[in-house]
């Protein structure tokens, strides 16, 4: 089956997951408020749109990977959005991390016009989203999600998790990123306490590595600790960081909302939660 495919938000993530489309024979739409990004997809063999609407014009099926769920409204929705310009029978996929409440949102207003929303949330961050190996985890329809098959085939070559009925792609999101957080901090904590013993982290990274305590996303984490100090403490990498920040005090935001709706206690996120500006190095937080 061949589909048309559109790209909304070509950021850290949505830049090399679109950039797949293209190069794998689909013909491919993309927006982003950045023209940079834009111009090296259009390299690569996609055409540029003015707006979203210009998007969903010559698209069967959208990503959308913007920040923050106030950003996938502005996107889908008014004149110059989304559903102004989707044709009946489209798909929209919500690649961002939002609450599953924005999700049913979208999907509410797009069922008016006979397209269909699916919450194809991505975990794996950018490298492996240009390796083509990044983990969607897909909330909707079966038979929707049969129908995007070739957009998900050309951007990765890990298998899909299809997690349930609508909103659980976003919520399986929320569990997993608050699983990573925690661990990024249980790591920092126990890099810290070999260093204050007289261990060398290499040693714990070893013996943590070997029992799979330390993954590869962990490791990578802690690589970012042992920048010469004149790169952790420079502008560029301090904003790097508190974007890193401002990105895991959300979406933790986002998780304690759920666990308060489901009616569960979550209080060692709660915890973690107050804490991703130290874990992630942010030396001026008056800048958060």
């Amino acid at each position: 089956m061949t589909i048309r495919a559109g790209f909304i938000g070509l950021g850290n993530q949505g830049k090399p997951i679109a950039a797949h489309l293209a190069p794998r024979g689909l013909a491919t739409t993309v927006y982003d408020i950045a023209p940079g990004p834009v111009a090296e997809l259009v390299a690569g063999g996609a055409k540029a749109a003015k707006t979203p609407k210009e998007v969903g014009q010559n698209a069967d099926v959208v990503g959308i990977c913007v920040p923050e769920d106030d950003h996938v409204r502005a996107v889908v929705f008014g004149e110059s959005g989304l559903l102004a310009g989707l044709q009946k029978g489209g798909v929209i996929l919500i690649h961002s991390t939002v609450l599953p409440e924005t999700v049913e949102a979208v999907a509410s207003a797009a069922s008016k016009q006979g397209i269909d929303v699916l919450d194809a949330c991505v975990t794996g961050g950018a490298d492996r989203a240009a390796a083509r190996r990044l983990v969607y985890m897909i909330g909707g329809p079966g038979a929707t999600l049969a129908r995007v098959e070739p957009y998900l085939a050309a951007t990765t070559d890990a298998p899909w998790i299809h997690a349930g009925p609508l909103g659980c792609g976003a919520k399986l999101k929320l569990c997993n990123n608050l699983n990573t957080y925690i661990l990024f901090a249980a790591a920092s904590e126990a890099v810290r306490l070999a260093q204050a013993s007289g261990l060398s982290p290499e040693v714990l990274e070893q013996v943590a590595r070997a029992n799979g305590q330390f993954t590869d996303m962990t490791l990578g984490f802690l690589a970012t600790k042992k920048f010469p100090d004149e790169v952790l403490g420079s502008p560029n990498f301090q904003q790097l960081m508190r974007n890193h920040t401002n990105i895991a005090e959300k979406d933790l935001a986002w998780a304690l909302a759920l666990a308060k709706k489901s009616d569960v206690s979550l209080p060692v996120g709660a915890l973690v939660s107050q804490l991703m500006a130290g874990i992630y190095g942010v030396r001026d937080t008056q800048k958060l």
